[in-house]
């Protein structure tokens, strides 16, 4: 059991820093004002979006978008956008990230993984999630997607069990590590 909490603490790490990679150097914080600045996470989904706008100085291009579109009612899956200011914070102080950050990112996967019926890591029924990188403008090949973060040696037998398909869950297995 500590071996897959591990994998589940290094795997929502490397979820934060591919996030924050992304948006450095690319939001002029000194024209972001009010309240926006105390909120570092923004849910989406389609039963609840805590977002009212959809900046994109914020939430960056994609994020917004998802905003948007949980607004209008489409099926969007569950899921948050780490705001833009958390990238600022990380490359201000030494690359690290706010606890309260990791806090959040621990409660939005907990409401996720509700929501879906899924855990995160869970050997019978992994919940699986992509990342995306999404500055305020388009940035093309600044960062690859990462689909299937969640899938381990361990969890994508669960992905095939689950899905009677082995050769889907070894093929999302190796869009993670290629």
């Amino acid at each position: 059991v500590n071996d897959e909490n591990s994998d589940i603490k290094k795997n929502r790490l490397e979820l934060l820093q591919m996030f924050c990679k992304t948006y450095n150097n690319f939001i002029d914080f000194s024209k972001v004002e009010g309240a926006w600045l105390n909120k570092l996470i923004y849910r989406f989904n389609n039963q609840k979006t805590q977002s009212s706008f959809n900046s994109k100085i914020i939430l960056g291009g994609k994020g917004a978008n998802l905003a948007q579109m949980s607004k209008l009612g489409l099926p969007v899956p569950p899921g948050f956008t780490i705001s833009t200011q958390v990238c600022e914070y990380f490359y201000k102080n030494n690359k690290k990230i706010p606890k309260k950050v990791i806090q959040q990112v621990k409660k939005e996967i907990k409401i996720i993984e509700k929501i879906s019926k899924r855990k995160f890591g869970d050997l019978s029924n992994p919940l699986l999630l992509s990342v995306r990188s999404g500055s305020r403008v388009s940035m093309p090949g600044m960062m690859d997607t990462i689909l299937n973060l969640g899938l381990n040696d361990k969890t994508v037998i669960a992905l095939k069990n689950k899905s009677s398909n082995g050769r889907f869950a070894k093929d999302s297995y190796r869009r993670l590590i290629q």
